[in-house]
């Protein structure tokens, strides 16, 4: 058996990597093995919970200061011992967090071949989002194989010089999971989710879904945007507000001191992928500054309003299925005004970033890497370091 490493620390990770976990788990060669680095502790397990999976590697990494140096430098400690003690065929690195760019270097180093998941999203501004577009772009560097969800990002790739037999666009594999997770139709584990749902039956009022938690939105910016949501369910009285707030201590505050003691606002604590995936699905709108969300809206028609300037996720913006709105509290209660007020819905089966099969085409991908069943280039891999 040749061991594929899947590494995760955050929700969005744990919720991509699922499929090719799912993917790999009949393959008679390639054993899929879900490392955690630890970055978000919780929250991992809880989105693998979803999928049926658990955490193979759980990494215990300590902070002091919290800062993205020392957790850099202590993830990069911890995935060189891992790894040298299971010497992996290959190691899957998804997005641009911190926990991909530890394990990109940490494989790199060894000489193990890095595939990087979701590769080649791009806004062209290394402040935003900051710092993801520099650790995307970074990785892309030393990865050998580069999984790109559309051919934008292929197209991005390959102008920055990367050969295009290294990469492959497979899809993203957040619609894989956005599909399997609907499919399963689970009930509502949280109990303010399951009120809400009552609640919004009972009455036929409409959902508005919200998440923010961007470095670059903290402070003044998501002060401005909690405003917005405020008005904007002030100005619908047939809406609800759910708010699902991110961990973050800064976050949490801004959330209870705008939002607090409105009737029709929901704050709840993070929701388990099936929940979220629940009240997407009823959603009439969505309010957002996450990237997989973007994603994973189109799968049920739902309109979406990114709370940033930019956005690496351009096929939404294209495909008409997201508009930029920034963090001006005109602009967003204008546009959510008229979507809620169109009572606008997008056509079903136009995800522009999937069909749902990318997992497949990870895995033929992957088994090209190592030599099953054939090269995957002509150029050799990296030499192997032994550990």
């Amino acid at each position: 058996m040749k061991e594929v490493v899947l590494l995760a620390g955050t929700r969005p990770e744990a919720v991509k990597i699922a499929p090719v976990a799912l993917a790999l788990g009949d393959h008679p060669v390639l054993r899929p093995v879900i490392v955690h680095s630890g970055q978000h502790n919780g929250m991992v397990e809880q989105a693998l919970r979803s999928f049926g999976l658990r955490v193979d590697v759980g990494l215990d990494v300590p902070r002091a200061t919290g800062g993205q140096a020392e957790l850099l430098a202590r993830l990069v400690a911890e995935f060189d011992r891992v790894l040298r003690r299971r010497d992996p065929a290959v190691v899957l690195v998804q997005g641009d967090t911190t926990t991909a760019l530890a394990g990109a270097l940490a494989a790199f180093w060894l000489g193990i071949p890095v595939a990087h998941l979701e590769a080649g999203l791009r806004t062209g501004d290394l402040a935003g989002p900051f710092p993801e577009e520099g650790t995307r772009q970074m990785i892309a560097r030393i990865a050998t194989l580069h999984l790109a969800p559309t051919d934008d990002a292929a197209g991005a790739l390959i102008r920055e010089g990367m050969a295009d037999r290294r990469i492959v666009v497979t899809g993203n594999t957040v619609v894989d999971a956005v599909q399997r997770v609907a499919a399963a139709d689970l009930p509502a584990r949280d109990p303010d989710l399951a009120l809400l749902e009552r609640v919004l039956d009972e009455r036929s009022e409409r959902l508005v879904l919200v998440t923010v938690h961007r470095r670059e939105s903290w402070g003044e910016p998501l002060t401005r945007v909690l405003r917005a949501v405020r008005e904007i369910a002030d100005r619908h009285p047939d809406v609800r507000v759910l708010l699902p707030v991110h961990p973050n201590p800064e976050v949490r505050a801004a959330a209870r001191d705008v939002l607090g003691g409105h009737e029709r606002m929901v704050v709840t604590e993070p929701l388990d992928y099936s929940d979220l995936v629940r009240a997407l699905r009823r959603s009439a709108l969505v309010l957002t500054d996450s990237g997989g969300l973007q994603e994973e809206a189109p799968t049920f028609g739902v309109p979406v309003l990114v709370l940033r300037d930019t956005t690496e996720r351009v096929a939404a913006v294209d495909a008409g299925c997201a508009w930029l709105v920034g963090t001006d509290p005109i602009r967003i209660v204008a546009e959510a005004g008229w979507v809620l007020g169109a009572r606008l819905r997008l056509p079903l089966g136009h995800n522009p970033f999937g069909d749902g099969r990318a997992a497949s085409r990870v895995r033929g991908a992957l088994e090209r890497l190592v030599g099953l069943p054939g090269d995957f280039a002509d150029a050799p891999l990296p030499v192997r370091i032994p550990c």
